[in-house]
């Protein structure tokens, strides 16, 4: 495993690309909400968003530390990648689980960029975390699913052409644990935006995601929709979590490095009574701590994703990645906590200049609050470790 500037060739090809939307073009789409489309596209064309589809399907079938590295690398930049992220985590779940015939349609044409694949619609008002919980429904008829129900905080809906879908396919009360009757669909939305039964609607929030609540109403989609064996949707969405875990951490480091990297080119030009502020302990103290613990949560997320990789991440291994579950999650809780320190203590040092927007500081301190959050959140990561990894009593 390397500790040096790994994949230094994607490192510098995403650099060169980044630099050709600097920080005023993600404080405009900030302020109007809107989608990067280009920038999108920009990564879509140069093969980036493709890099974990294996090679007999189009894409570079690298390994997820090389998707890891490009995160981070945008982040570093000063850029986000929330707007097309899911694509590489995403794709795994057909990857592995999908038909052949499945595979065959849509992986080639979305690693070609002729098809998005950037949402994911799980997360429903009433259960939150508590995936078992939901109640959207979706009930065979003949060679369809009729599929009823909400779903909230379902990024890029609006900017996708394929959805992935969890839905309740057997009522809880006929299963024999919670976890049983979820399944997963694959839903082609390029012609179903503005049909009777589906309704997407953006959500006015704090960062820029472009996030939507769904609504399903009698919704109609063919059977052949359905990834893999009905009712085991919910071990098909576990398969995945270690490698979104991993990826979002990437980015969390990306913000954290874009903070020091700020904040310390700040202290040594700021010049306050008579010398730069970054002379006084009270300012280069605590960049100093933040900077370990960066580099301390960095080697983590480093150290999950060689575990992850240890298993090859294509459609022969559907155990891929699960051995670095405690990992996964550690890297996630470390790298999100280390990023916000990071983020408060640039916030700090630039004082009250950290609160105008042409500084770019408060957006980015908006964005890496919700690695705290989602996809989950540090307390469950906790309880996680406590119960599954120090073998201490469940508390729930």
């Amino acid at each position: 495993m390397a500790l040096d500037n790994d994949f230094p060739e994607i490192r510098e090809a995403i650099s060169k690309l980044c630099s050709n939307f600097p920080s005023t073009y993600w404080r405009k789409l900030d302020k109007e909400s809107g989608y990067p489309t280009e920038f999108v596209r920009a990564l879509t064309d140069a093969g980036y968003l493709s890099v974990l589809i294996p090679e007999n399907y189009g894409g570079a079938g690298l390994p997820l530390r090389a998707a890891s590295v490009i995160l981070e690398t945008i982040h570093a930049c000063g850029g986000n990648a929330a707007a097309c992220h899911a694509q590489m985590y995403l794709m795994g779940t057909l990857l592995r689980h999908g038909s052949a015939k499945q595979k065959q349609t849509y992986l080639s044409m979305i690693a070609n960029g002729n098809l998005r694949l950037q949402a994911f619609a799980v997360t429903e008002p009433d259960s939150g975390s508590d995936t078992p919980s939901l109640k959207t429904r979706a009930v065979r008829e003949e060679a369809e699913y009729i599929i009823n129900g909400q779903k909230i905080w379902t990024s890029r809906a609006l900017h996708t052409d394929l959805m992935i879908l969890l839905a309740r396919t057997s009522p809880v009360d006929v299963t024999t644990k919670k976890t049983d009757g979820l399944s997963i669909f694959l839903i082609d939305i390029r012609q179903t935006k503005s049909t009777e039964g589906l309704t997407i609607r953006p959500i006015d929030a704090s960062i820029n995601h472009n996030t939507t609540e769904i609504f399903f109403e009698n919704f109609r989609i063919p059977a052949s929709s359905l990834i893999g064996k009905e009712g085991d949707g919910f071990h098909y969405v576990l398969d995945g979590m270690n490698a979104e875990r991993i990826l979002l951490a990437s980015e969390a480091i990306g913000d954290a490095q874009y903070f020091i990297r700020r904040a310390t080119d700040y202290a040594k030009q700021r010049t306050v009574f008579g010398r730069p502020i970054g002379q006084n302990q009270s300012i280069q103290f605590p960049l100093a701590q933040v900077y370990a613990e960066v580099q301390a949560a960095d080697l983590m997320v480093r150290k999950a994703a060689a575990m992850f990789d240890r298993t090859k991440f294509d459609d022969s291994a559907s155990d891929t990645g699960r051995t670095c579950g405690s990992e996964a999650n550690m890297a996630k809780l470390l790298a999100s906590d280390a990023c916000w320190k990071a983020a408060d203590t640039c916030m700090q040092t630039f004082g009250g200049f950290a609160f105008a927007r042409e500084y770019d500081i408060e957006r980015k301190w908006r964005e890496c609050r919700l690695f705290r959050t989602a996809p989950i959140s540090n307390n469950l990561v906790l309880a996680y470790l406590g119960q599954h990894v120090l073998d201490l009593p469940r508390s729930y």
